[in-house]
């Protein structure tokens, strides 16, 4: 193999690992309206099956979506400590920052530090099997 060949494998394989993925993840059925800023997502499809139990949740474009039990809430899911991705913990019923330790509620409210700030809560409204997520 030559230089110009190796160039060309290089290049084929970088376009292949940026593009292939994206082109897959522009299928699904989340979607995000740009004119107000509107996430969709269709819980009857395989990918958010799993949020109609209690407990489960999905981060979506930084937004952590999860089902308490009795609604569902979504939070940035990005922590305001350092910017890590926060989890939903049911048993304790708030979201935990794996870096450091911060704990939010359920309304983004922090519950300990270090960080200081709240998460962003959305609104999220039902309509069957589709979630509606606003600002």
């Amino acid at each position: 193999m030559n230089r110009r060949e190796l160039i060309r494998n290089i290049a084929a394989g970088t376009v292949t690992l940026f593009i292939v993925p994206s082109a897959f993840t522009s299928c699904t059925k989340d979607t995000i309206n740009p004119d107000n800023n509107t996430l969709t997502i269709d819980l009857a499809t395989s990918k958010y099956s799993s949020l109609a139990s209690a407990g489960a949740s999905v981060v979506v474009q930084s937004i952590i979506i999860f089902n308490t039990g009795s609604d569902f809430l979504a939070l940035s899911s990005v922590c305001t400590h350092q910017g890590c991705q926060v989890a939903y913990n049911y048993g304790n019923g708030n979201l935990q920052c794996p870096c450091h330790g911060a704990k939010f509620s359920t309304a983004g409210a922090v519950i300990q530090g270090p960080a200081t700030s709240p998460l962003k809560k959305y609104n999220v409204a039902q309509d069957g099997d589709i979630l509606t997520i606003t600002p």
